[in-house]
């Protein structure tokens, strides 16, 4: 039996077969989970379709993180589905291309800013209030993901950073929120890993090089060993753990 059989996950954020998503989606496949995924537009769908398929699910539903009306039609129709809900993962991030490029001053501006923060960090939050009367009583959980970037000035992530630290803030006062309602909230901080979302971040393959030379594992992390620890967080194991940040980036986060 897998750690998360009997447990129903929606996935959040998958956009190809190489997301940190997709990698989280697999490994909770194989410890049991049945999933259900959101996509975010037209274009995405047949993509996002493909992968639910290939991992035993029918369960595809439309929902731009970026809309409450969105979101409110989103898990009005996962009811249709399912009655309740045990996992929530969400692996959403977006600020503007150019917002990801040199000095963080001389870049950022009030639009880029509302909108990383509003994308990457408030839609946690919308989505676990939305998630809530599904996963109430449960133990159940929510997950989402992170980045050193949120502690560290990172050359390039710049805005991205500012709304990840958001981001991280919003697990604490979730976990505050939900803990009594037997629902946990924690977060993965995932090294960097060559995914669609990340290759608007300028210096990405010289980073990626840098990681493997200094990181005391000497290697990336992969998208399926962040699903291995996703799957762990959100299992009965760690029933205890909840409002924590984890780390798993191959030992970066502990070097000067």
């Amino acid at each position: 039996m897998g750690l998360l059989t009997g447990k129903r996950a929606l996935v959040v954020g998958v956009a190809n077969d190489r997301s940190i998503a997709a990698g989280i989606a697999g490994a909770m496949r194989r410890e049991g989970a049945e999933l259900a995924f959101t996509y975010q537009n037209d274009r995405l769908r047949e993509r996002v379709e493909k992968i639910a398929d290939g991992l035993g699910s029918k369960v595809t539903i439309p929902c731009e993180v970026s809309s409450d009306k969105e979101i409110q039609g989103a898990f009005a129709s996962l009811k249709k589905h399912w009655r309740s809900l045990d996992i929530l993962v969400h692996s959403v991030a977006y600020a503007p291309r150019e917002q990801l490029d040199g000095d963080y001053l001389q870049g950022v501006t009030r639009e880029g800013f509302l909108m990383a923060h509003d994308v990457s960090s408030y839609s946690f939050s919308a989505l676990g209030e939305a998630a809530r009367p599904m996963m109430q009583g449960r133990d159940a959980a929510m997950l989402t993901l992170t980045y050193i970037g949120a502690v560290k000035a990172m050359p390039n992530y710049n805005v991205m950073g500012v709304a990840k630290a958001s981001l991280e803030a919003s697990v604490r006062y979730m976990a505050s929120s939900l803990g009594p309602e037997g629902i946990r909230v924690n977060a993965i901080s995932a090294g960097p890993v060559r995914t669609l979302a990340a290759s608007g971040i300028k210096g990405l393959r010289g980073f990626l090089n840098h990681v493997e030379q200094v990181s005391p594992l000497r290697r990336n992390v992969t998208i399926e060993e962040i699903g291995n620890v996703a799957a762990f967080l959100c299992s009965d194991y760690a029933a205890a753990v909840t409002g924590e940040i984890t780390y798993v980036d191959c030992g970066y986060n502990s070097v000067g």
